[in-house]
């Protein structure tokens, strides 16, 4: 799964533009622009703050 692929086919299946979705998920419209288009560099937070619209999370950690 390719994150900017799945969280633009979520926003797309919810029906929502890229400006509603920053606002709903209180994040600016540049990142949703950059989270989408695939930037390597972007803050865990944001992407848990607009995947928690989906019901969806994002965990990045050791295995135990």
């Amino acid at each position: 799964m390719i994150l900017s692929n799945e969280i633009k086919n979520m926003r797309k299946v919810a029906g929502l533009s890229q400006v509603q979705l920053a606002e709903r998920a209180g994040v600016g419209l540049r990142f949703v622009r950059e989270l989408e288009q695939g930037k390597t560099t972007v803050r865990m937070d944001k992407v848990n703050q607009v995947l928690a619209l989906f019901g969806r999370e994002l965990c990045i950690g050791k295995n135990s």
